[in-house]
């Protein structure tokens, strides 16, 4: 997992929480990084989940909800970041663009990147769409948190949740309603 997405909780925690829940976060968890990451370097995913633990059990969030706030923080660092992956009419043909466009375009810069696989379809009155996620890493209350941040982003407001999950969380079918 990029560095970026590790640099920009430690940033959100603080933000949030004060810099010393960063400091006892990083102090309980047995990092092989020690807490310090490059936003280009890549590092290992179980170290994410055992800081939003450590996070959890400090804050008494549920891990899944600390990684969709995570995940709808994380959308705007990308929208300021990318915002050529952005220049589409709304969230569903955004949201369409993400495997044939966005994630081939990220790997040109990031070669080594490791990216989730997105299926999108839509309904025929094209209110909602269903969406599944595929990802060994099983993040995919993160990917809802992006989702969210998106719809905010496209100004769309919707409905969005986990229907089905396969493979312990490697497969998830979310649903996206427009409300």
């Amino acid at each position: 997992m990029k560095g970026i997405v590790f640099s920009e909780f430690l940033e959100l925690v603080e933000d949030k929480f004060g810099l010393e829940t960063v400091e006892q976060i990083i102090k309980e968890c047995d990092l092989a990084t020690g807490g310090s990451y490059t936003s280009i370097g890549t590092y290992d995913h179980k170290e994410m989940f055992e800081m939003v633990g450590v996070l959890s059990d400090i804050q008494n969030i549920p891990v899944q909800q600390l990684l969709e706030i995570y995940g709808e923080h994380f959308f705007t660092i990308l929208a300021k970041g990318y915002p050529q992956f952005l220049e589409k009419n709304d969230l569903f043909s955004f949201l369409n663009s993400i495997d044939n466009y966005i994630h081939p375009e990220v790997l040109k810069l990031y070669p080594d990147a490791e990216l989730p696989k997105f299926d999108a379809a839509m309904n025929n009155d094209k209110t909602e769409m269903m969406l599944v996620y595929r990802s060994s890493r099983k993040m995919s209350s993160f990917a809802i948190g992006l989702l969210k941040g998106a719809a905010t982003f496209y100004n769309q407001e919707t409905n969005i949740s986990k229907i089905k999950e396969e493979n312990n969380g490697e497969i998830v079918t979310i649903k996206i309603t427009l409300v």
